[in-house]
C-alpha cells in the first residue's frame, strides 16, 4: 500500500479519513472485503497501527465462500489483524421472515458479536458506510448506529467515487471491486430465507465467476434463477449460454433467465418498497 501523491482531492479525502480514525483511537472494523470496508481497514491499520485495529469478518450462510477467502487473502497481504467471527442470523425468526427490515436484524446480530470484541479492545465498532449509502433503504445502518457504531467514511465526507479514488491512489486492489451485498439480498422480500436457498445462490454465483463474470447477482425465485450482470456483459452471457445454463442448473435451478435491465444493486428492496407504497 503506497500513499500516492499529496495533491488533489484523493489525498485530501484520505487526510480527512485519517483524522476521523485518529479521533477514534482504537477501532474494530466490520470487514466484508468490499471497497468501502477495505479502505477503512487499510487506512486504519496504516495510520493507527495494527495493535489498535481489529478487522472482523462475519461468517454465516449469507457470506459466500469466495468472499470469505477474499477477506482472508487481503488480511494476509495487507498485514491486517484479522479475525473471522460466526454470526447466526438464521436463528432469528425476524431475519428469516425477510421483510423490508431484514437488514436491521442482520446488523443487530453483527453488533451483538462485535461489541464484546470492542469492549476487550477498548475500541469503537466502525462500518464501511459511505455517503451514497445514506440515500438507499438500508435499515441495517440504523441498527448499527443505535448500538454505537461509527461510519468513518460518512464522517469524513466520502461517497463511493471518493472511496474508489482514494483506494486507487494508495494502491489498494479493491479500488474497483464490484459492489456486493449479502446473499440474502438475492431473495425477494416476503420469501423466507433458508440455508438451502443461500447455498444454492452461492454455488450458482461462484460457478458464474469462474466463467469470468465478476459483477453479478443470481436472484432466487424458487425453481427459477434470474441473472443480473452489467449491461456490457449481456452479450458475453449469450455467447456462453450453454455454460451459464449448465452452471446455474447444476446449483439446483430448473429455469435460468437473464435480466435485460442489467445489474441493479438493491432492486429487490426498491421493488418491495414500491409495492408497499402503492398499497397505502
Amino acid at each position: 500500500m503506497s500513499r500516492g501523491e499529496k495533491t488533489g482531492p484523493a489525498p485530501r479525502a484520505l487526510e480527512r479519513l485519517e483524522a476521523v480514525l485518529a479521533d477514534l483511537g482504537r477501532v474494530v472494523v466490520a470487514f466484508s472485503g468490499g471497497a468501502d470496508s477495505a479502505l477503512v481497514a487499510a487506512v486504519a491499520t496504516r495510520s493507527l497501527g495494527a495493535s489498535r485495529v481489529l478487522c472482523a469478518t462475519a461468517v454465516s450462510a449469507s457470506l459466500g465462500a469466495d468472499d470469505h477467502a477474499h477477506c482472508a487473502r487481503l488480511a494476509d497481504e495487507w498485514g491486517l489483524r484479522w479475525v473471522a467471527v460466526d454470526t447466526h442470523e438464521l436463528d432469528d425468526p425476524a431475519y428469516v421472515r425477510n421483510d423490508l427490515d431484514r437488514c436491521y436484524h442482520c446488523k443487530r446480530e453483527l453488533m451483538d458479536v462485535l461489541q464484546p470484541l470492542a469492549e476487550v479492545e477498548q475500541a469503537t465498532v466502525v462500518l464501511g458506510v459511505n455517503l451514497d449509502d445514506l440515500a438507499d433503504h438500508r435499515p441495517g445502518q440504523r441498527a448499527a448506529a443505535e448500538r454505537g457504531a461509527v461510519f468513518p467514511l460518512v464522517v469524513a465526507g466520502l461517497d463511493k467515487a471518493a472511496v474508489r479514488s482514494v483506494s486507487q491512489a494508495i494502491g489498494l486492489s479493491t479500488w474497483d471491486r464490484p459492489a456486493a451485498a449479502c446473499l440474502a439480498s438475492r431473495v425477494p422480500h416476503g420469501m423466507p430465507v433458508t440455508f438451502g436457498i443461500l447455498e444454492r445462490v452461492a454455488t450458482a454465483e461462484s460457478s458464474l465467476r469462474q466463467l469470468g463474470f465478476t459483477a453479478l447477482r443470481v436472484r432466487h425465485y424458487g425453481d427459477a434463477a434470474r441473472i443480473e450482470v452489467p449491461l456490457g456483459a449481456l452479450p458475453r452471457v449469450i455467447e456462453l449460454r450453454e455454460q451459464v445454463v449448465e452452471a446455474v442448473q447444476d446449483a439446483g435451478y430448473r429455469y435460468v433467465t437473464l435480466d435485460l435491465e442489467g445489474l441493479r444493486s438493491g432492486n429487490l428492496s426498491r421493488a418491495a418498497l414500491a409495492v408497499k407504497e402503492a398499497a397505502r
